[in-house]
Order: structure tokens, then sequence, then C-alpha cells
């Protein structure tokens, strides 16, 4: 497998030529520098291997120079890695912040939606008789409906209320009238007898015999 077919990124391909090409120029030296090799003229040879030389030198700083740049966009991938890396899982936390939230607000709706309301169980009189008498909520929402029933009794029970508490002073006043009247019963009593203890003297009068 050739090494463009494992290295995709774009931004290595520079790199991967020079490196292939400083490959081809080193080995022209080397067949330039081959002892064993035949030679016409060892001068020609020499200027053409110095020539050569010079060319893989700058390849090799070229070489250098798209490396040391690779190397810093390496960094800079790494470093955007990371960040996008920490963003992930502050967003996953986030999300199961979320999800932990709603799990909570699911079971608060339901607790709602589950308890027994003290107002379900208020003697309130049938929706037909309460449409009956306040025709005004016929087209009012079930939720108003009930608000409204609930105030119809609040107020009946003030009306019943405020009867009972007439009728409680009503009932104090007979009270007090009653034993008024048990009192001054009891005081002519008092007084009877003492008239009785008094006109005994005279009974015996008229009851002697002349």
């Amino acid at each position: 497998m050739a090494i463009s077919d494992i290295v995709s990124d774009p931004s290595l391909l520079p790199v991967l030529n020079t490196s292939a090409e400083t490959l081809e120029q080193c080995q022209k030296l080397l067949s330039l520098l081959d002892p064993s090799a035949p030679t016409s003229d060892s001068k020609e040879t020499s200027l053409a291997a110095a020539n050569q030389q010079k060319q893989v030198f700058s390849l090799l700083a070229r070489l250098r120079g798209q490396s040391r740049d690779a190397i810093f966009r390496v960094r800079d991938t790494k470093q955007l890695t990371a960040e996008g890396r920490q963003e992930i899982d502050r967003l996953h936390l986030q999300l199961q912040n979320l999800y932990y939230e709603q799990r909570h607000l699911s079971g608060e709706i339901y607790a709602c939606e589950s308890y027994d309301h003290k107002y379900l169980s208020l003697p309130l009189i049938p929706v037909e008789e309460f449409l009956a008498l306040h025709p005004e909520h016929t087209e009012s929402s079930e939720h108003d409906l009930m608000i409204a029933r609930i105030n119809h009794e609040h107020a009946e029970r003030e009306k019943l209320e405020q009867a009972r508490q007439e009728l409680l002073k009503r009932k104090q006043a007979l009270i007090a009238e009653n034993k008024k009247r048990k009192d001054d019963l009891a005081n002519l009593d008092q007084d009877l007898e003492r008239f009785i203890d008094a006109a005994k003297p005279i009974q015996k009068t008229f009851e002697k015999e002349y």
C-alpha cells in the first residue's frame, strides 16, 4: 500500500511530494558518488554531484519547512480536537442535566395530577343545577367552571354562616330571657311563701270559735 493511500490530509500531500522528490534526488546524488560506477570525466562528475547536492540541500530545507508547518498544524488540530471534546463533554453534561430535570418535572406533574385535591370532595351542587342558576358559565372551560362553582359554594356558605350567627344570637337571647323568667318565678315562689307565712296568724284568728 502506497503512503499516499494512508495519508489523506491534503495539507500533508506537499510534504509527501517534497519527500519523494528529495529521495529521488538523493538517489541520483548517490549514483554520481558511487565509486564503482564507470565515469568518463571526474571533474564533470564532481561538478554534477555538487549541483545535485545543492538541489538536495534545497529540497531538504523545503522539506524541513513543510515538516515544521505540518507539526504546527497538527498541534493546532490537537488543540481544536481537545476544545471540541470539551465542548462535546459540556453539551453531554448539559443534556444529562436536562434529562434529569425532565424526569423530575415529569414526576412533579404526575404527583400533581394524582394528588387528592380537597376541592374534589367538596359537596358542590351538580353542574346542571349550577348552570341553571348561572347560565353565563355555559361556555366556560372545565377549570373556570370549577372555580365558579367553588365561589358559588363559598358565597352560599357565607350566607348560611350569617344565618347561623343570627339564629345563635336569637338562641342566646331566648336563653337569657328564659333564665330571667325562671328567676322571676323563683322570686315569686319566695314571695308567696312569705305571704302565706304572714297570713297564718290571720287564718288562725278566723278559725277561732266565738
